[in-house]
């Protein structure tokens, strides 16, 4: 039997992002593991036939010692479950379970860019990143090798570092899909204040700055008419996390409410009208995908990754990264104009159908998979 293994960082990522792919994935035939860090999550991952290893790892580590007993650690976990294809998801999966996966022998590599991350967030190429694209080029630029990108620009740093010189096949799939029946679209309900939703991890990265100084902007105007919720929880790991006790403080109950993680977040966007994320990069950010399929207006910065998720003035705005004012100057135009917000949601709705449909995800994936057996 065909044998795939799964590898990303932590159990909760997998579950909002690729449990359905695994899953999928064994009803066609495949003997799936998944490896990561078990937060307790991981029964959730043992459905369907699919095998879970807790393989924990520090996503933001930067000790050689304890990274290179990281990289023995790849390889041992690939000696033991000898993967036919691994997929490796992140960063530091591409990056040490490339060069153990070349160590070992194993025949098919995917690896998934879903973002460059904090390490080359806004361009940055200094010490730490030439090792990274020297250790990528090392492992992955072989012709077992197949790359998945959700954006054009991180597939073209890559290209320009010669990461992908001799690999198999490159390949852009616009994220991580969207279940279009369960994400069904919702029409917007207009009853007491207008809710403008923030679903995301509460990093610095994410534009929380922004958001906050943008809510300022707006309060002493709007602060009767609109409500922002903020759901996602602080993420103690990431450098970038914003703690609970400046969230708890920005955070009133009534103008601003932030819920930290919220189980049921189909309801958090089924009671928004508004969806708002002004990060820095991304790869294609699931809470924005997700805020298509519902039906939500949407308004995002011009970033890589956010600005594919909309066409200006037809189903949200893009705004410059890092400006709160033109944060605030676009959600206010929203606001003032219901019937706008009615008419983008509906052109959300059609994107999505056309662009994210989880089922093309899918067969995309399972065609990579077979490509490389």
């Amino acid at each position: 039997m065909k044998k795939l293994l799964i590898v990303t960082n932590v159990d909760w990522f997998l579950i909002s992002h690729r449990l359905v792919l695994a899953i999928a994935a064994v009803k066609s035939g495949w003997n799936v593991y998944v490896a990561c860090e078990d937060t307790g999550r991981g029964g959730e991952i043992e459905t369907e036939g699919v095998k879970f290893i807790n393989f924990p790892l520090s996503r933001s580590g930067t000790n050689p010692i304890e990274e290179f007993n990281l990289y023995k650690r790849f390889v041992e976990l690939y000696k033991t479950v000898k993967p036919d294809v691994v997929h490796q998801i992140t960063i530091k999966p591409v990056v040490y379970g490339s060069l153990a996966a070349q160590k070992v022998g194993i025949n098919g590599i995917v690896n998934a860019i879903s973002g460059m991350g904090y390490m080359f967030t806004a361009g940055r190429i200094g010490l730490m990143q030439k090792i990274i694209l020297f250790l990528m080029r090392k492992g992955a630029n072989k012709s077992n090798v197949s790359f998945i990108f959700q954006n054009n620009e991180d597939k073209n740093v890559l290209l320009n570092h010669n990461v992908l010189d001799k690999c198999n096949s490159i390949n852009i799939i616009k994220g991580s899909g969207i279940d279009l029946q369960k994400f069904a679209f919702t029409p917007q309900h207009f009853s007491g204040r207008i809710k403008v939703l923030f679903a995301s991890r509460m990093l610095w990265d994410k534009g929380v700055r922004e958001l906050r100084e943008a809510t300022e902007y707006l309060k002493d105007k709007y602060r009767n008419k609109i409500q922002f919720i903020l759901i996602g929880k602080a993420d103690d790991e990431n450098r970038t996390s914003v703690s609970a006790d400046y969230l708890k403080s920005w955070s009133d109950g009534d103008y601003i409410l932030w819920k930290g993680h919220v189980e049921n977040v189909l309801d958090e966007y089924k009671n928004s009208n508004i969806v708002v994320l002004p990060s820095y990069r991304e790869g294609l950010p699931k809470n924005l995908i997700e805020a298509c399929a519902i039906g939500r207006p949407i308004v995002t910065t011009n970033a890589i990754g956010c600005k594919d998720c909309v066409d200006e003035g037809l189903n949200g705005y893009k705004v410059p990264i890092k400006n709160g004012l033109a944060l605030a100057e676009a959600i206010e135009k929203l606001i003032n104009n219901p019937d706008d917000m009615v008419e983008m949601g509906k052109e959300a709705r059609i994107k999505a159908e056309n662009e994210f449909d989880i089922n093309h995800v899918i067969n995309n994936h399972l065609r990579i998979y077979n490509s490389l057996l």
